[in-house]
Order: C-alpha cells, then structure tokens, then sequence
C-alpha cells in the first residue's frame, strides 16, 4: 500500500466531512464495563474474524475494511435504521438541480473530531482523490459518472454528472466510494496510512477510534460532535476485537466475554448457539452473493496464455457453470443458511432473473456432466482441463475451505477438470487477484446499496473493480444507461437484458445467496440487520 507522502496539513481551509460506515464486528476480550447513571452500559464489545485493509476509503472495497469507516467517517447521504433508502446525513438537503447537476449543502458549523472546520472542500477533495488515485482495491470504479466537484461556497457541493437522471447516485454516496475525509490529514494522491489517519484523528462519524491495533483490537469513543442522521451512541465505548478463528469467536460469545459476534460463524455453530438461552441469534435480510471470478488473462486458454483461445476459454468457463451443485453447497456446507442463486443479482431485487438456471446445467437447477462435456468437446479440448482455483481461509468465514473443497470435488467427479486448490489470507489476496496472479478465484460480495445496480457496475464496467479485463461495450453502455433510466419498468427490462449478456459471457459464476447473522448476550439490545446491509455499533447497548 502507498503512503501518505507527509503527515503535516495538506489545506489549511476548513473540511468537511464525509464518510461511508461499514460492517466491521468486532469484540474485546473480557467484560463490557459498569452500568451508567442511564441504565446503559459505558461499553460494548464485539467480535469478528473480518480483516481491515486499510482505513483509507480510497484503498480498500472490503467488507471488514468498510466496518471500520462505517462507524468513524460521516456520509452526505445514508440509510436511516430499518430502511434501505437514502436520506442526507451530514447534509442538510441533497437534490438535483439540473439533470447533469446533483447539489449538496452541508449543515452548518461541522467540525471534524481534531477541530479542523468540515466544509465544501473536504467533499470536493474527498472524490478528487478517489478518482486520481483510483486503486485496484478501491472502490472509484462506482464513481463512473462523476465528471468533476464545485464548491461555490464552504458549505454547498455541485457534483457534474456525464449522464444525466442518474437514478442510483445518491446511493453510491453512501457507499465506499462516499466516506468524505479530513484534506489536512489525506494525501490528495496517494493512500494514507492508518497510523496517520488514527493520530490525526481524521473522524466525524458516530464515533472516533480511542486506539488501534491492527487486526487486532480497536477501541471506538463516542463523537459527542456527530451532527448526523444516525444520530448519538448509545454506548460510549465500543470495543472491537478480531479473532483468527471463528470457533474461538464463537466460545467468547457463548461464555460473554464479548457482547456481540458478526461475521463470521459457521453454520453448525450458528446451529449450536440457538439452542443456548445465554444468547440470542439475529437473522437479517441477506444481501451477500458468493461467486467464483476468471481472470480472462490467465485463465485456461486466457488471452496471456501460450495457447490462448477465446472460444476455448468460455468453454471452460461455460462447462464449470454446468458441473457447480448449487444445492449440494447451500445445504451440506451452509445447512441452509445460505441459498442457491441463478442470477447476477439476488433474489426479490427488481430486475433479478434466473438466467443461469436457464443456461447452464440442466437447465433446472441442477448440475449436467452431459452438457459440460458436450461444451469442451464442440470447442475442442482436451480434458481433463486444468484449474487452478484460489479461495480465502479467513475473510469469508470458516466453511470456505470446506466450501472449495466441495466445487473441487464436483468439478473433478465429472472427469472433465483437474483442480489445483490454494488458499491464501486476504491481506495478501486482496493485492494478489487484482494483479494476474489467480485463474479462477473465490470472492463474495456484500452490497454497498440496495439496488441491482450495485451487483453491475463493479463487476461488469470496462473498467471495473474485479480488474479480470473482462470488457464488452454492449455490456458497459447497458449499465450506463440502466442507471439513468427513470421509468422504472424499462430500468429493469434493462437490468434483464444485462443479466442475459454477461450469463453468456460468465465472467463471474454466482452460486450461493446469504443472510446476515449475529449473535448477541441476551441482554444486549439494539442489533440492528435491515435492508441497508450496514451494520452499526451505535444502536447496541445492554
């Protein structure tokens, strides 16, 4: 990761702040701390197996990444508790003012929590530096229609649009790509480090971090200062400790030494906790997709490789999309806590479709050795294909290995592949699948918003966040135009059509659909899961 290049005041004008929350659950060994004069606890504890990248909006588009910001930068719009739509945050009105012009004002008298003024200019250098830095791990790719910032005045934003009638704009600015940052402490060109952002206590969400040990122990403090949507913490002490195995996550919740457990546990352990009177588990709406990404570089038969061939190339791809048993993974690795999915985007948002039940397999549902082998021969190769397929033992939970080991097994039962299975940590896979480095490889996906659309643009754009060269203009010109579509029955006609032409070319394989899960002591109220798939640690309390 770059660095910041000095840790002195980069604008000496005020910043306004900005900033986009995320799921980062976590928990601190031992108990939660006395009661208040309120009734309320002074702190609360979570736990998680999620790893941070980095705190920097601009480097890092991961769940366990965007936990941390979620709770510590300021949003100019975000999703209310309960709700998946989007209000303004730290903005007092947010409109279109022209069909091209998208204009914010800020509320009055925002501060940062190290004193510096939150202002205009904090926003327009907060989306300035997404797009001039534009990391392969960071999430700039959702900014696609973001042509240039105004800012007239210290607290007014005129975001210039390329397409006019941007119909999911306001959503992506409470996504990764939203959080606003502090202009005296960030870099405008490079990633600042967590250190810096830590020391310069670069913070106007909810709360700020007390103290910070990397992937392993952070302590947030309620912001007394927060003027947002969201409004006060409950506690005023949020301590969050990452565990490197879920069955010890799972052993500090079911004996409370920490208060609440978010991602992840396995599915038998979720099983076991239900059955205990000492805690409570939380189920929410399930947002998550799992899929396997090709790299089109180097993929067998990838366009680097020595024998490089493009009808080839689908056809392996195509075949393992015919042998991977959906239900076979959802019920004997998940025990039903995760479904099977046929589409691009999950079932019940509008304009999801089945084409993949449609194409693929039997045309049911179901795996078909049959059809597979009828695609590598019509194309011409030579089986047993070799595949080399990478997955992640500890970013998504700890049924990953068991998860992989199932689609090797279904793969190579049909006779048609030979699978090479590695596993790497995220830290170091997060850099290695945006560089060439893996074939085929494990991701999943947890929305930044609830809409179709955020299923699309970074994964399908020419140039887009899996950075697996996978580039069809038909493709990119649709999810422009899907997103500035107003009526919204020709919007999902349109989302229709891009499921259809990216299913033929399969530059991803979905195959599984969750739901969120936490467990909690039963005495901590205030989990909240809902449709706008961010979790916050300012509603808990006990």
């Amino acid at each position: 990761m770059a660095s910041a290049s000095t840790n002195g005041k980069r604008i000496a004008t005020a910043t306004a702040a900005f900033a986009v929350t995320a799921l980062a659950i976590s928990g601190c060994a031992g108990t939660s701390g006395s009661n208040s004069s309120d009734g309320s606890a002074k702190s609360i504890t979570v736990g998680t197996t999620d790893k941070v990248t980095t705190l920097d909006p601009a480097g890092s588009y991961d769940n366990g990444s965007f936990a941390v910001m979620n709770q510590v930068f300021p949003f100019l719009m975000n999703t209310p508790y309960g709700s998946p739509d989007v209000e303004p945050d730290l903005a007092e009105t947010a409109e279109f003012t022209s069909p091209t012009q998208y204009t914010v004002t800020l509320k009055e008298g925002l501060t940062w929590a190290n004193g510096n003024e939150l202002t205009s200019s904090d926003v327009k250098f907060s989306f300035d530096r997404q797009l001039a830095i534009k990391d392969d791990n960071g999430p700039s790719s959702l900014l696609y229609n973001l042509d240039s910032v105004e800012t007239p005045d210290e607290t007014t934003v005129v975001f210039n649009l390329k397409q006019a009638n941007d119909q999911v704009f306001a959503q992506i600015l409470s996504s990764p790509a939203g959080p606003i940052v502090d202009e005296e402490v960030f870099a405008a060109d490079a990633l600042t480090t967590d250190d810096e952002i830590v020391d310069g206590e670069a913070f106007a969400g909810q709360y700020t971090i007390a103290s910070y040990d990397f992937n392993n122990l952070i302590s947030y403090k309620a912001n007394p200062d927060y003027q947002g949507l969201l409004g006060k913490a409950e506690t005023e002490t949020v301590n969050v400790k990452y565990y490197a195995e879920s069955a010890n996550l799972k052993l500090a919740v079911q004996e409370g030494d920490i208060d609440v457990a978010f991602r992840s546990l396995s599915a038998t352990d979720i099983a076991d906790l239900e059955g205990n009177d000492k805690v409570k588990v939380h189920q929410g709406p399930g947002g998550e997709i799992r899929y396997i990404v090709f790299n089109f570089n180097t993929q067998p038969f990838g366009s680097t490789t020595a024998d490089a061939d493009p009808a080839k190339a689908l056809a392996v791809r195509q075949a393992v999309a015919d042998l991977i048993d959906r239900e076979e993974i959802a019920e004997e690795v998940y025990k039903g806590t995760y479904t099977p999915l046929y589409s691009f985007m999950p079932e019940g948002l509008t304009g999801s479709t089945t084409v993949l039940k449609d194409l693929y397999g039997d045309g049911n549902g179901a795996p078909s050795e049959e059809k597979a082998s009828e695609r590598l021969t019509a194309a011409g190769i030579t089986t047993p294909v070799e595949l080399n397929l990478q997955y992640s033992n500890d970013h998504y939970g700890p049924s990953s290995g068991d998860e992989y080991a199932l689609i090797k097994s279904q793969l190579e039962a049909s006779g048609l592949f030979t699978v090479n299975l590695q596993t790497t940590e995220w830290v170091q896979y997060s850099k290695d699948r945006s560089s060439d480095v893996y074939p085929a490889y494990q991701l999943g996906w947890f929305p930044d918003y609830s809409d179709g659309d955020n299923y699309l643009t970074p994964f399908f754009l020419t140039e887009n966040f899996l950075a697996n060269h996978y580039d069809n203009k038909e493709v990119n010109d649709l999810i422009i135009q899907q997103a500035t579509t107003v009526d919204p029955d020709e919007r999902a006609g349109v989302l229709e059509e891009i499921q259809a032409k990216v299913a033929a070319d399969l530059s991803t394989v979905p195959y599984l659909q969750g739901s969120q899960v936490a467990v909690a002591g039963s005495g901590v109220d205030g989990v909240t899961l809902d449709a706008s798939f961010k979790f916050r640690y300012a509603p808990l309390s006990k």
